[in-house]
């Protein structure tokens, strides 16, 4: 059988009525009703509205991980499993529910405390770098206090996240072909959300894990592990820390994926994965049409 790992995006992937088509399956009417008492919001309502709340913090992250929890749901429901699986950001909180690590509920209260934490944040800038020297890019950061690599989604492409005097002093003494402000509320993934991390942190031990059903490749250590407390004291450094994935990307045929299977919106991780490692079967499910029957 081709050995498979299910991977899931984070925020900036998500898209006005992303969800919506779901609404007819009765697995996913049980998920958005329990996700409403949670929220006490309507997960549909907000993807589908016109003044795109869906793009605020606040509501992007619970809506990623309800929308991609049902669809991975949907795939198990009829007969399909990964043998690993990964999160890009948010994603790892999908990852860690498929793996059976937490329930969908503990996982949603998790991300409706980690989306007002970040929500709240300020005084942050972060942006992503295409096109640079890697090298010179790492001597500036290093020269430059305030500011982290905070994504490194692939050798051309990576976030930088700091105080916004800092993000801009490391954009005007590098050689970049792009640079593009993210339209965030904080420096996402950098010491500066310490804070915001040690109040999660309480919310974070009130959550018991259990071993992984399959194993999981952290944002901060891409190192396949199904043991509950490593897989806990990774998250709790995934605020602060940086999201490896171009380490997650390089160890996926290491680990002997030959399959990867992006569920969520868009197509963005694919994209990533299929510059990094050519020889990987890619495809994407990101709706209700995609998913197999």
């Amino acid at each position: 059988m081709t050995k498979t790992a299910w991977v899931f995006p984070g925020q900036g992937s998500q898209s006005i009525g992303m969800g919506v088509d779901l609404v007819d399956l009765p697995l996913a009417q049980r998920q958005f009703e329990r996700a409403k008492e949670i929220l006490g919001w309507d997960i549909v309502e907000i993807c589908q509205s016109q003044e795109d709340k869906l793009s605020r913090t606040l509501y992007t992250q619970p809506c990623l991980y309800v929308v991609e929890s049902i669809l991975a749901d949907v795939l198990i429901e009829r007969g399909n499993t990964p043998d690993l699986v990964a999160g890009h950001s948010l994603g790892e909180y999908v990852a860690l529910y498929v793996a059976r690590v937490f329930d969908f509920e503990a996982g949603l209260r998790l991300v409706k405390r980690r989306a007002e934490l970040m929500d709240s944040a300020s005084d942050g800038m972060m942006a992503a770098l295409i096109g640079f020297d890697r090298e010179q890019l790492e001597q500036q950061i290093q020269q430059t206090p305030n500011v982290v690599l905070a994504n490194d989604n692939s050798p051309a492409q990576v976030v930088i996240s700091g105080t916004p005097d800092a993000v801009k002093d490391v954009l005007a003494n590098i050689k970049v072909k792009r640079a593009v402000p993210l339209n965030v509320s904080g420096a996402f993934h950098s010491p500066l959300m310490a804070e915001a991390a040690a109040e999660f942190q309480e919310v974070l031990e009130s959550v018991s894990f259990a071993n992984a059903q399959v194993p999981v490749l952290s944002n901060v250590e891409p190192v396949p592990t199904v043991e509950a407390e490593q897989l806990k004291h990774r998250l709790q450094r995934q605020m602060t820390g940086s999201v490896r994935w171009r380490e997650i990307s390089l160890q996926l045929p290491v680990a002997g994926m030959e399959r990867v299977v992006e569920i969520g919106p868009g197509k963005v991780l694919t994209g990533l994965i299929k510059r990094m490692c050519p020889d990987l079967v890619l495809e994407n499910i990101n709706n209700l049409t995609e998913l197999p029957t």
